[in-house]
């Protein structure tokens, strides 16, 4: 369990420097003419996909022994890895961001004396259909944004990027093996895929139209909130006994810190404003 945990942790750090590198290739020349292709070619963007690539398999892992609440809660806290290695590009916190990266840590740390291995619910062709019921019902709420008010875009996008992003994680945990021989029999390998490309998508069009926090903040809501319930439902995730009122404890503080950080979701934008001047606590959003 605790290698789960592990895993679990070492996913979030992977996944918040990759969004400090990728950060600091696209801000690495301001010139108005560098093309997004020329931004994905360089050293640090690619080393950043790199970082992404390892945080999914290390997630993957640990969704092989972990219950899905305390995986979800573990790469929410990517948000204060990415807080805090983005000092080393002129980011200033102010005294709210490093309360909140504490409370991450403080969360994580009552979700790690709380977890229990996985739920041992195994599940059928219903729950397989289930799921790409959900995907396909994700995709039809993408497309039928084009007839709610463009205000509501940021933050349904953000929420569908992490309703996708649960897709992938409950996916993931209901996978019975990462043997690739296994791997392209299971239908959830598949629903994993499409719903963390739809995921993306989602997510780089919310930021495209409106303000990083909201739409970070209902991903990240989607993203943990709806896997946790998932699992406790109808996967068999439980805290060990006795340490239910610690587990629901660290992961309101996880995910509430999580949020508060929110700001960082997409740090091209946080240094693209700290070119000049760092943004303070009192410009955060």
């Amino acid at each position: 369990m605790w290698w789960g945990l592990t895993c679990a942790l070492a996913a979030a750090v992977a996944y918040g420097l990759a969004s400090v590198l990728q950060a600091a290739a696209a801000a690495s020349d301001t010139s108005s003419d560098v093309s997004a292709q020329k931004v994905v070619i360089r050293p640090r963007f690619l080393l950043g996909i790199g970082l992404d690539v390892v945080g999914f398999a290390l997630q993957m892992v640990a969704l092989q022994v972990l219950p899905l609440f305390v995986v979800q809660s573990a790469l929410a806290a990517s948000l204060a890895v990415t807080a805090v290695a983005a000092l080393t590009l002129g980011v200033r916190l102010g005294q709210r961001e490093w309360l909140a990266v504490g409370a991450v840590c403080l969360g994580l740390g009552l979700l790690g004396v709380s977890a229990s291995s996985e739920g041992s619910t195994t599940v059928g062709h219903r729950f397989h259909l289930m799921l790409i019921a959900a995907v396909a019902l994700l995709a039809i709420a993408t497309a039928s944004l084009r007839i709610v008010p463009r205000r509501l875009h940021t933050p349904l996008l953000g929420l569908i990027a992490g309703l996708g992003f649960g897709v992938v994680a409950i996916s993931g945990r209901t996978i019975p093996s990462l043997k690739p021989a296994e791997l392209i029999t299971q239908p959830a390998t598949y629903t994993a895929i499409v719903g963390g490309a739809l995921a993306m998508l989602c997510y780089a069009a919310a930021l495209q139209r409106g303000g990083v926090t909201t739409a970070t903040a209902m991903l990240v809501v989607g993203e943990t909130v709806f896997p946790a319930l998932v699992g406790l439902v109808a996967l068999g995730d439980r805290p060990r006994a006795g340490y239910s009122v610690v587990a629901v404890i660290g992961f309101a503080l996880a995910v509430a810190a999580a949020l508060l950080l929110a700001r960082f979701g997409e740090p091209a934008r946080t240094v693209s404003s700290a070119a000049g001047s760092p943004p303070s606590h009192e410009s955060s959003a």
